[in-house]
Protein backbone atom coordinates (compact mmCIF):
# COMPACT_ATOMS: atom_id res chain seq x y z
CA UNK A 1 0.00 0.00 0.00
CA UNK A 2 2.79 2.19 0.90
CA UNK A 3 3.18 3.29 -3.05
CA UNK A 4 0.07 5.03 -3.15
CA UNK A 5 -1.09 8.70 -3.65
CA UNK A 6 -0.72 10.50 0.04
CA UNK A 7 -3.54 10.41 2.20
CA UNK A 8 -5.07 13.50 2.56
CA UNK A 9 -5.90 14.24 6.18
CA UNK A 10 -7.80 17.36 7.20
CA UNK A 11 -7.28 18.84 10.72
CA UNK A 12 -9.44 21.22 12.21
CA UNK A 13 -8.79 23.47 15.59
CA UNK A 14 -8.07 27.19 16.29
CA UNK A 15 -5.66 26.14 18.51
CA UNK A 16 -2.20 25.95 16.16
CA UNK A 17 -0.80 23.77 18.76
CA UNK A 18 -3.37 21.48 18.92
CA UNK A 19 -2.92 21.33 15.15
CA UNK A 20 0.54 20.76 15.52
CA UNK A 21 0.73 17.99 18.60
CA UNK A 22 -1.97 16.10 15.92
CA UNK A 23 0.75 16.26 13.14
CA UNK A 24 3.53 15.29 15.56
CA UNK A 25 1.91 12.55 16.88
CA UNK A 26 0.79 11.00 13.05
CA UNK A 27 4.35 11.60 11.80
CA UNK A 28 4.20 10.72 7.92
CA UNK A 29 2.59 7.66 8.51
CA UNK A 30 0.39 6.18 11.44
CA UNK A 31 1.51 2.77 10.39
CA UNK A 32 3.84 1.22 7.95
CA UNK A 33 1.24 -0.31 6.03
CA UNK A 34 -0.32 2.94 5.12
CA UNK A 35 0.60 5.54 2.87
CA UNK A 36 2.12 8.63 3.96
CA UNK A 37 -0.07 11.41 4.89
CA UNK A 38 -0.90 15.00 3.51
CA UNK A 39 -2.01 17.12 5.92
CA UNK A 40 -4.48 19.96 5.23
CA UNK A 41 -4.87 22.44 8.09
CA UNK A 42 -7.83 24.57 9.15
CA UNK A 43 -8.76 27.21 11.77
CA UNK A 44 -11.88 27.95 11.15
CA UNK A 45 -15.17 26.75 10.38
CA UNK A 46 -15.83 27.95 7.35
CA UNK A 47 -12.37 26.74 5.91
CA UNK A 48 -13.40 23.03 6.95
CA UNK A 49 -16.55 23.59 5.23
CA UNK A 50 -15.09 24.87 2.13
CA UNK A 51 -11.89 21.58 1.89
CA UNK A 52 -14.72 19.03 2.50
CA UNK A 53 -16.89 20.04 -0.04
CA UNK A 54 -14.20 20.39 -2.44
CA UNK A 55 -13.21 16.78 -1.54
CA UNK A 56 -9.69 14.19 -1.70
CA UNK A 57 -9.94 14.23 1.89
CA UNK A 58 -9.33 11.05 3.26
CA UNK A 59 -9.93 11.72 6.98
CA UNK A 60 -11.12 14.92 8.87
CA UNK A 61 -9.86 14.74 12.89
CA UNK A 62 -11.49 17.49 14.91
CA UNK A 63 -10.74 19.33 17.72
CA UNK A 64 -14.03 19.27 19.93
CA UNK A 65 -12.84 21.64 22.07
CA UNK A 66 -12.17 24.28 19.37
CA UNK A 67 -13.78 27.69 19.65
CA UNK A 68 -16.21 28.98 18.61
CA UNK A 69 -17.43 26.53 16.35
CA UNK A 70 -16.21 22.72 18.13
CA UNK A 71 -15.35 19.73 16.19
CA UNK A 72 -18.51 18.03 17.42
CA UNK A 73 -21.57 19.84 15.86
CA UNK A 74 -19.03 20.24 12.48
CA UNK A 75 -18.71 16.38 12.22
CA UNK A 76 -22.72 15.73 12.61
CA UNK A 77 -23.05 18.85 10.08
CA UNK A 78 -20.24 17.50 7.78
CA UNK A 79 -22.16 13.57 8.10
CA UNK A 80 -25.52 15.34 7.63
CA UNK A 81 -24.22 17.46 4.67
CA UNK A 82 -21.76 15.50 2.56
CA UNK A 83 -23.03 12.49 0.39
CA UNK A 84 -20.02 9.59 1.41
CA UNK A 85 -18.31 11.41 4.07
CA UNK A 86 -15.15 10.58 4.68
CA UNK A 87 -14.44 9.26 7.86
CA UNK A 88 -14.32 11.97 11.22
CA UNK A 89 -12.05 11.82 14.64
CA UNK A 90 -13.06 13.85 17.23
CA UNK A 91 -10.44 15.26 19.82
CA UNK A 92 -12.42 15.41 23.33
CA UNK A 93 -11.85 17.13 26.28
CA UNK A 94 -11.63 14.08 28.37
CA UNK A 95 -12.30 10.46 28.14
CA UNK A 96 -16.38 10.84 29.59
CA UNK A 97 -16.94 13.05 26.37
CA UNK A 98 -17.02 9.89 24.47
CA UNK A 99 -20.60 9.68 23.83
CA UNK A 100 -20.64 12.86 22.38
CA UNK A 101 -18.52 11.86 19.63
CA UNK A 102 -20.82 9.37 18.97
CA UNK A 103 -23.88 11.99 18.72
CA UNK A 104 -21.94 13.82 15.96
CA UNK A 105 -21.57 10.38 14.42
CA UNK A 106 -17.97 10.43 14.64
CA UNK A 107 -16.28 7.30 13.26
CA UNK A 108 -13.04 7.85 16.14
CA UNK A 109 -12.63 9.40 19.22
CA UNK A 110 -9.76 10.36 21.43
CA UNK A 111 -9.15 12.90 23.97
CA UNK A 112 -7.08 15.79 25.39
CA UNK A 113 -4.57 15.87 26.06
CA UNK A 114 -3.56 13.69 22.83
CA UNK A 115 -2.02 10.04 23.81
CA UNK A 116 0.27 9.93 20.09
CA UNK A 117 0.07 5.97 20.35
CA UNK A 118 -3.69 6.01 20.74
CA UNK A 119 -4.38 8.44 17.94
CA UNK A 120 -1.89 6.81 15.54
CA UNK A 121 -4.14 3.28 16.46
CA UNK A 122 -7.47 5.20 15.70
CA UNK A 123 -6.45 7.18 12.61
CA UNK A 124 -4.38 4.26 10.88
CA UNK A 125 -7.62 2.30 12.13
CA UNK A 126 -10.20 4.43 10.30
CA UNK A 127 -7.57 5.19 7.32
CA UNK A 128 -7.55 1.59 6.78
CA UNK A 129 -11.27 1.32 6.53
CA UNK A 130 -10.92 3.87 4.17
CA UNK A 131 -8.15 2.58 1.76
CA UNK A 132 -9.93 -0.88 1.59
CA UNK A 133 -13.62 1.04 0.53
CA UNK A 134 -15.36 -0.29 3.69
CA UNK A 135 -17.47 2.04 5.89
CA UNK A 136 -15.74 3.27 8.81
CA UNK A 137 -16.78 1.69 12.22
CA UNK A 138 -17.45 3.59 15.47
CA UNK A 139 -14.68 3.10 17.34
Amino acid sequence: MSSERPLKVLVYSDDRTTRESVRLALGKRPAADLPELEYVECATEPAVIKTMDKGGIDLAILDGEAVPAGGMGIARQLKDEIFQCPPVLVITGRPQDAWLATWSRAEGAVSHPIDPIKLAEVTADLLRQRVAGLPATTA
